[in-house]
């Protein structure tokens, strides 16, 4: 007496499934609401422990004491800035602002081959 699946849905097994599924969320919402009535204060973890100020003090010492890296960063010099930008008394009548004489050559000339020096120097280092 053995029944073998047709070609449509079987109605029994379906109701079969969603009778057991309706049991389980009957039975989750009970323990639900069982745990809800009978939660006591939830004990916590405790906290980490407190890293002592000691140890972060010497490790703020040691931290100085470490020798920096060197920076090739080179400033112009005063001169270099008063050449680059110097200011004229001669003011436009329609902005009433007085415009930078423009830089020799030679200046720009020789400060070109000051970065080009620096470049090459990095680039021996293989920074780029």
């Amino acid at each position: 007496n053995m029944k073998l699946g047709g070609l449509g849905p079987d109605y029994e097994t379906i109701k079969e499934k969603v009778k057991k599924l309706k049991l389980q969320k009957e039975y989750s919402r009970q323990i639900n609401e069982y745990n809800m009535k009978n939660i006591t204060v939830v004990q916590r973890l405790p906290a980490k422990p407190q890293v002592s100020s000691v140890s972060r003090q010497k490790a703020l010492e040691y931290a100085k004491k470490i020798p920096r890296p060197k920076t090739f960063i080179t400033r112009p010099s005063e001169q270099e800035v008063k050449e680059a930008l110097p200011q004229t008394g001669t003011s436009l009548p329609q902005t009433g602002t007085s415009l930078p004489q423009i830089p020799n050559l030679e200046s720009l000339w020789n400060r070109h081959e000051r970065e080009k020096e620096l470049v090459a120097a990095f680039k021996s280092l293989h920074i780029f």
